[in-house]
């Protein structure tokens, strides 16, 4: 608030602060008006209104009150040209004025959010935020994943108002396709707690990748069946290829983009099948491997299982047999040879003892020695 020198100051006004396009009151307080004569003059010392008669044809500019009390004008779109001092007359023995300072602030529009390069997998991203017009110089900020990152900003004076630019550089890798970076811009022109916010999606190239899905587990002989190649990649491969091994496929498969379709299986049909995919950043593989179950060899296989148990378990028992005849045999004959051998040594020691006992007491003891 302004007043003039003096106690007996017959005229106060208000500073004013006016968003750009927004709208503002201009307001002359009057002491110890008698009714003379009020004035009240825009910045270029153009009379708007004169004793509540307007002067200027501006239909911004209205007059909502004239009293004896204040004289109160009101200001639709404010533009930065609208700003400046504004002259509260009142013409008595003594001319008495006050100024009314009009100061329009620009608020920030939408941040303008561009890449400066094409991101690739590995490598680094640069974006830069613009704010061409604000008053005052709008404060940008970055936001990754809810974390503000730190960039680098610099300003521009153009007149009246601010261009503003920051940016930022990060590390980017396949997982961040797709994910948002928000530029902020705020500055006093704005409500409280408000902002403008640019959001960016990051585009981050990389090589495909390739997977096969079967549409069943197992598969018979006149089983359709159906594999789904799922490819991702950045730039998105437009052109799947198939192949089996080294062989061509069946001329029965249907081959049609990401999905290869093999009715009326047969075990001629087994083998390896692939499918590739590649982009300017790199080539992807995938391998299935068809075998085609025939279910009479299954239950054949399954019949003969038990005959070839019951076949193995005979001939062990035989062997079993054999192991133990030959053993008892061994054994037999061991024990025979053994009898015949002591038999034989009895012999000879009656033998011995028949001739001690002719040679005379000498041999007698001998021969009870050798009884012992």
């Amino acid at each position: 608030m302004s007043t003039g020198p003096g106690a007996g100051q017959e005229v106060q006004t208000e500073n004013v602060t006016v968003a750009e396009g927004g709208v503002a009151e201009i307001t002359c307080r009057l002491h110890q008006y008698d009714g003379s004569i009020v004035v009240i003059q825009n910045p270029a010392r153009q009379t708007l209104f004169f004793n509540g008669t307007r002067a200027l044809k501006d239909e911004r500019f209205q007059l909502e009150e004239f009293s004896p009390r204040r004289v109160r004008i009101r200001l639709s779109d404010a533009r930065l040209e609208d700003e400046g001092g504004y002259f509260c007359q009142l013409y008595t023995e003594d001319t008495h004025h006050q100024i009314a300072t009009l100061t329009v602030l620009v608020a920030p529009e939408n941040p303008v959010v561009e890449v400066r390069e094409q991101a690739v997998e590995g490598g680094e991203v640069e974006l830069s935020c613009l704010v061409p017009r604000s008053r005052p110089a709008a404060v940008l900020r970055w936001y990754r994943d809810r974390k503000e990152l730190k960039g680098v900003s610099s300003g521009q004076e153009n007149g009246k108002v601010w261009s503003v630019a920051s940016t930022v550089r990060f590390r980017v890798d396949r997982k961040d396709d797709g994910g948002i970076v928000i530029c902020e811009a705020q500055n006093q022109a704005l409500p409280s707690g408000h902002s403008k916010q640019t959001q960016y999606v990051l585009d981050v190239q990389y090589s495909p990748t390739a997977r096969i899905h079967a549409s069943q587990a197992v598969v018979r002989e006149g089983d359709t069946l159906v594999l789904t190649c799922a490819v991702s990649g950045n730039p998105r491969p437009n052109q799947i290829r198939w192949n089996r091994g080294n062989e061509s496929l069946p001329e029965r498969a249907e081959a049609v983009g990401e999905t290869l379709t093999l009715p009326g299986l047969v075990s001629a049909d087994n083998g390896t099948y692939t499918c590739e995919a590649s982009n300017k950043h790199g080539h992807a593989r995938a391998l299935y491997v068809l075998v085609v179950y025939d279910p009479g060899a299954v239950v054949e296989a399954q019949t003969s299982v038990p005959y070839a148990i019951v076949g193995g378990i005979l001939a062990l028992l035989v062997f079993l047999i054999i192991c133990v005849l030959v053993g008892m045999v061994w054994c037999s004959v061991r024990q025979k040879g053994s009898y015949l051998t002591h038999e034989a040594s009895g012999l000879d020691e009656q033998g011995e003892a028949r001739e001690a006992f002719l040679n005379g007491s000498d041999g007698h003891k001998r021969k009870e020695e050798f009884f012992i």
